[in-house]
């Protein structure tokens, strides 16, 4: 825990936001297209975006309309 206390609070919050962002992101596309086990996965683990951008560029579902 000593070693967190020295982390800048604005990047901290920085971090959170982009994640949050992605997360809910993710999130909404994998219940859109009841990929149920992508969405445990993308709500469960923490990886800071990366899963949830791996997922969004990779592995969810193709559509013709914007979303």
């Amino acid at each position: 825990m000593h070693a967190l206390s020295h982390i800048n609070p604005w990047l901290l919050g920085i971090v959170i936001v982009w994640s949050l962002i992605w997360k809910g992101i993710a999130l909404w596309h994998s219940a859109r297209n009841t990929q149920t086990a992508w969405y445990v996965v993308i709500l469960i683990l923490n990886t800071v975006g990366i899963l949830e951008i791996v997922y969004l560029l990779f592995f969810r579902k193709s559509s013709n309309r914007l979303d």
